[in-house]
């Protein structure tokens, strides 16, 4: 997963259309630029008070690959720190999509919360890679993280998920599973979510007036259903917003840009949330678009986004 500078950003495809063999190498080419140095002018610069690195953790069955941001000792204190809180994040793009997209606002949390983040790099969503494998990706990080808190050096009653767009999704599923579980989550941080994926996923008015400006949403949703919910799939089980029951669920934050398809999708899990009686805060962001939280570069209210995720997770994860 080597970083270059010298990278071109293929063009963006015809998504109704595409086969597999052209998603394969788009994402590839795609992922290529967004990890390189090429994009920091739109995604931001990383924060030089935090460390990154890319490590496996190895989990029933496969190794997976995480990007670990961590803050950067200063002088005369520890190479690794103890004690820290956790962030587990994973990064929006459902197909196509690599953590190193999200370095700007990870490595900010990083160094000013400060915590041990990490991004999850879940199995992208394809002909045979469904939404249960990425869901499944999500929770078994978090999982082995607090499980083996010591040798990461983390507080494990200090930890929290956030995800931006699909991550959302996954971040949701992942606190409602950690809820089942016993795992008590200190908070919750959702960007822009896609919080279901059946075949009512489309009708809402956001989705309807941004179906194709300013970007193609609706051809990209489609394509997102299709490859996550085979047929025979039972997609309400996926979707959170069905969730039989959203009671005693980590405090959320929901960060919602208006000029977004998905805006109505966060605005009526917010609404679930409250009327289950979890604690949420939603937020929107006026003419903001929707993956504006990963283009400081592009988007003015990036930094005020940020700034609010950080001084909402600081408040939940003070010790």
């Amino acid at each position: 997963m080597n970083e270059t500078t010298a990278v071109q950003r293929p063009p963006e495809p015809d998504f109704s259309a595409m086969t597999t063999e052209e998603l394969i190498t788009y994402r590839t080419a795609e992922n290529r630029w967004r990890a390189s140095g090429a994009a920091r002018a739109f995604l931001g610069e990383p924060d030089p008070g935090a460390t990154i690195e890319w490590q496996d953790i190895t989990l029933p069955g496969r190794d997976l690959p995480v990007r670990v941001y961590r803050p950067a000792p200063g002088e005369g204190e520890s190479a690794t720190p103890t004690g820290l809180p956790l962030v587990v994040h994973v990064h929006g793009g459902s197909f196509v999509g690599t953590a190193a997209q999200c370095d700007w606002t990870n490595s900010h949390l990083a160094a000013r919360l400060p915590a041990l983040v990490v991004s999850v790099v879940y199995r992208l969503v394809a002909p045979d890679s469904p939404l249960a494998h990425a869901a499944d990706d999500g929770w078994d990080v978090l999982r082995h993280l607090v499980e083996h808190a010591a040798r990461w050096g983390i507080d494990p009653t200090r930890t929290a998920v956030f995800g931006e767009s699909f991550g959302a999704l996954v971040s949701a599923l992942t606190a409602i599973r950690a809820r089942e579980a016993g795992l008590r989550l200190q908070a919750q941080v959702l960007v822009n979510p896609v919080v279901e994926v059946t075949g009512t996923m489309y009708d809402y008015p956001s989705v309807t007036e941004y179906a194709y400006s300013p970007s193609p949403a609706l051809p990209l949703l489609r394509m997102l259903r299709r490859l996550a919910v085979p047929p025979g799939t039972d997609a309400r089980a996926f979707s959170p917003l069905y969730a039989d029951d959203l009671g005693g669920l980590a405090p959320a934050l929901l960060v919602v840009p208006t000029q977004d398809a998905l805006a109505d999708h966060g605005r009526r899990y917010a609404e679930r949330l409250r009327a289950a009686g979890t604690s949420v805060r939603i937020t929107e962001y006026p003419g903001a678009r929707h993956a504006f939280l990963t283009l400081p570069g592009l988007e003015p209210q990036a930094e005020a986004a940020q700034a609010e995720i950080l001084a909402f997770l600081r408040t939940a994860l003070e010790g």
